[in-house]
């Protein structure tokens, strides 16, 4: 039986990559830290579950983990994902996506060179990119503090790998999204909104530039890629992305449309909430190295979606409007 460490397990990402293993056959072992607060995404999986108190920060605590899981794979998973927040905590942000990848590795080299580890890179390291569509050798430009740490821990993994012959690779993932995903993330945001009014419990949703444009994907989809990655003969790095682009205008008549609505009718427009020039707006992936080299393909495609992402808030506001019934 194949053994996998996966630090944030309790995110988007760590819950869907956790069930994907164990579909799989794997004993799965999580990472959390000692101030963990109850994981509603693991819920369903949690008596098929190990989870480990560990800190990215503190090496040792690290390789106590590794001892005790005696993983075959590591995915490193854990950051904060936020891309907007990291301005507001940027030294937190280096610490946990830099910092926080390169004690993970120390660790590994330590206990058991063997390990295949995955980082989570992301599309955040290409920033203001030289060219559209990017690919594993587009030069990294990032713009956020998030980019910058992201960016750290992509260079470090490919350091690691050359210096010390680790199976290191990097996953670099563009927005991929899942009825798991935190309000503050803008596709969540709209299909809620669209879900709530066309219940009649809200009147409006307020989003900033509808011009915005980004590359979205489903996290079950791209998790797939990411356990690819470790099943190869060498390690490597890969885009994993949609490959097309989408504004936000075609999100909010996307999501609105599925519940037979007009959007314009219900999207109201903030200037504030429009962000400022350090952040994104070309970033389009090529995943055909994902397709070719794994074998990669996406089964859902931008409309299915936005659909599930509805259909997923339509069906969490109508079980909790019958369990408030129910207890009055």
């Amino acid at each position: 039986m194949k053994r996998a460490l996966i630090t944030g397990i309790g995110g988007q990402d760590g819950s869907y990559l956790a069930e994907l293993l164990l579909e799989r056959g794997y004993a799965v072992a999580g990472v959390v830290r000692p101030d963990a607060p109850r994981y509603e995404n693991l819920e369903p999986i949690a008596d098929r579950i190990e989870l480990l108190e560990a800190d990215l920060l503190d090496e040792p605590s690290l390789v106590a983990a590794l001892e005790s899981a005696r993983p075959h794979e590591v995915y490193n998973l854990a950051s904060p994902s936020f891309v907007p927040a990291s301005w507001d905590r940027p030294v937190e942000t280096a610490r946990f996506a830099a910092v926080g990848a390169t004690s993970l590795l120390e660790a590994i080299r330590a206990t058991d060179s063997s390990i295949r580890f995955y980082q989570s890179s992301s599309s955040e390291i290409f920033g203001e990119p030289r060219e559209s569509p990017q690919t594993e050798t587009t030069p990294p430009e990032p713009v956020t503090p998030y980019g910058v740490a992201k960016a750290y821990a992509h260079f470090i993994v490919h350091s690691y790998r050359r210096r010390y012959g680790l199976y290191a690779c990097s996953g670099i993932l563009y927005n991929h999204e899942s009825p798991r995903r935190p309000l503050d993330f803008l596709p969540r945001k709209v299909a809620h909104g669209a879900a709530s009014i066309s219940l009649g419990v809200q009147d409006e949703v307020v989003l900033g530039d509808l011009d915005a444009r980004r590359d979205w994907g489903y996290a079950g989809d791209y998790v797939r890629a990411v356990w690819l990655m470790l099943q190869q003969d060498e390690p490597g790095d890969y885009v994993v992305s949609s490959g097309e682009s989408h504004s936000v205008r075609e999100l909010a008549q996307c999501a609105f449309a599925h519940v037979g609505l007009d959007w314009q009718e219900h999207v109201r427009v903030d200037p504030a909430l429009q962000r400022g020039p350090a952040e994104l707006h070309r970033l389009v992936g090529d995943p055909r190295k994902a397709r070719d080299k794994l074998g990669w393909e996406p089964q859902l495609d931008f409309t299915k979606l936005v659909h599930l992402l509805v259909d997923a808030d339509v069906a969490r506001l109508r079980a909790t409007a019958g369990a408030v019934t129910r207890g009055n």
